[in-house]
């Protein structure tokens, strides 16, 4: 006999789930407790998150979905007003520098009409390595990687993953090469 899965384990697997369940509101709801007394300075980061390495720091305000999906590196700071929809694991590696107003976007949807009218949702991790810069404004797309020591220009939105090293701006995100002007 299979057990049935929870929306909570189809979830965390990535899979198709109904984000309205009961145990995921709840979740949800524990999580919007935490931000708000975060928010104001009453929570710290260890209380929620799946993992906080040493000195890493996020600056309030802050937004989530449930927190315990988000892993951050030693020293990986992101600055005011950024967002992480982490309905599966978003880990950000030592060292990286997140800019103002950086959307981490791990939640998806169904390109089938027929069941995004069902409600259904899913997701994709998205990884990004060691001392990576991500300019303000930025956009990361759900199953993104971004390699270690890459940067990501200001306002980019990134739709497809980004090597080791590598420069990146526009949208959509495309290389800098030698010899384009850069400020």
């Amino acid at each position: 006999m299979t057990s049935r899965r929870s929306e909570k384990q189809k979830m965390l697997s990535g899979d198709l789930y109904v984000a309205s369940d009961p145990e995921l509101q709840r979740d949800m709801a524990q999580c919007a407790e935490w931000l708000a007394r975060y928010n104001r300075h009453d929570g710290t980061l260890h209380e929620r998150l799946g993992h906080a390495g040493t000195n890493a720091t996020i600056r309030a305000p802050f937004y989530c979905d449930y927190g315990y999906n988000i892993f951050l590196g030693d020293s990986v700071f992101l600055n005011f007003g950024c967002i992480v929809l982490d309905v599966v694991p978003v880990r950000i590696g030592d060292g990286t520098q997140v800019g103002p107003g950086v959307q981490i976007l791990a939640a998806d949807h169904p390109r089938d009409p027929a069941l995004r009218q069902k409600m259904l949702e899913s997701g994709r991790p998205v990884t990004i390595g060691k001392h990576v810069w991500i300019g303000g404004g930025a956009i990361i797309l759900p199953g993104i990687t971004v390699g270690d020591h890459a940067i990501i220009g200001a306002g980019s939105v990134v739709t497809h993953d980004v090597a080791p090293g590598d420069t990146v701006a526009g949208n959509p995100a495309r290389p800098l090469h030698a010899g384009m002007s850069r400020r």
